[in-house]
């Protein structure tokens, strides 16, 4: 009986194991927040009398795996240079918790039932969004990262498309209110990124990474461009409102949370330190999630 029970448990352990791998292969936590984003886009471009509820749910399930396959790619692409990092060193291909031929397949079947979901079930305009989104990713963000800070502005243009994909899924065109959201989370990604680069500047290094602005010094000159990048955020968190897009009580909170967030910014260009860095990237954390979340509850 006792051997029943060791058996049953390390079959549980072994089940716990590769599901914990694969969630770490899709970066599940980020995709859940892409996907967060490009609900957002879809309620904030919803106005019909009835939701749509099966375009809904295909965005959700679609551009979940779209999202899930570009960080699982994104980890082949750099598996031996994860292997430098502290940060990345425990990740499932690093460890051979899963084969590079198993994330290979796995891979490539989650992106085309994602592409495949939005194709059949949203538009053509959303999917071709997607596939635009992880090319870009996937094949030009992840080479540049060892190349220069340019890839910082490649990077945040697939990371502000999941509203833009979520307006597109529901209205079906590109407007101006689409490219406001894209706008703020376009802009929103420079502090949060270079406050990263700050942070893991030492593991960044030992991969060859090279994110940071100003030569990829740690110095005044890119704590002065992440504040400038923080400051655009109070005019475009405004826009929104001035459009009509949102009420009123939304354009507060964005403000506020805009001054918070700059006001983080002050701290770093006083002492350079990364403590304040790292306040600014929880601070980037916690700016979006909130902000969006107003913007939602205060819909005209």
């Amino acid at each position: 009986m006792r051997t029943i029970n060791i058996s049953e448990n390390s079959i549980t352990d072994f089940l716990m194991l590769r599901v914990g791998a694969y969630n770490d292969l899709i970066k599940f936590r980020l995709s859940a927040l892409v996907t967060f984003s490009a609900v957002f886009g879809f309620i904030l471009g919803d106005s019909g009398v009835i939701f749509s509820w099966g375009k809904f749910f295909a965005l959700m399930v679609g551009g979940f795996l779209i999202s899930g396959a570009s960080g699982a790619a994104n980890e082949i692409w750099e598996r031996d240079i994860d292997k430098l990092m502290k940060r990345t060193e425990n990740r499932p291909l690093p460890l051979n918790l899963i084969s590079l031929k198993e994330a290979y397949w796995f891979t490539s079947i989650i992106a085309l039932i994602g592409i495949s979901i939005l194709w059949i079930f949203t538009n053509p305009l959303t999917t071709l969004l997607g596939v635009l989104s992880m090319v870009l990713y996937v094949f030009v963000y992840t080479p540049l990262k060892r190349v220069g800070p340019i890839a910082v502005f490649v990077g945040a243009i697939p990371g502000a498309m999941p509203p833009l994909l979520g307006w597109t899924a529901a209205t079906g065109v590109i407007s101006h209110e689409a490219l406001i959201i894209f706008g703020i989370q376009f802009i929103w990604q420079f502090p949060h990124f270079w406050a990263i680069a700050w942070v893991s500047d030492e593991d960044y290094k030992k991969a060859g990474f090279k994110l940071l602005p100003s030569g990829g010094q740690k110095d005044l000159n890119t704590a002065i461009q992440i504040m400038i990048y923080t400051l655009f955020l109070l005019p475009l968190g405004l826009l929104p409102t001035y459009f009509g897009l949102t009420g009123i009580n939304s354009g507060i909170v964005a403000t506020i949370c805009g001054v918070l967030f700059l006001a983080q910014t002050f701290s770093l260009m006083k002492d350079c330190s990364r403590k304040s860095a790292l306040k600014i990237m929880f601070g980037s954390f916690l700016y979006l999630p909130i902000v969006q979340i107003a913007y939602l509850l205060d819909k005209v």
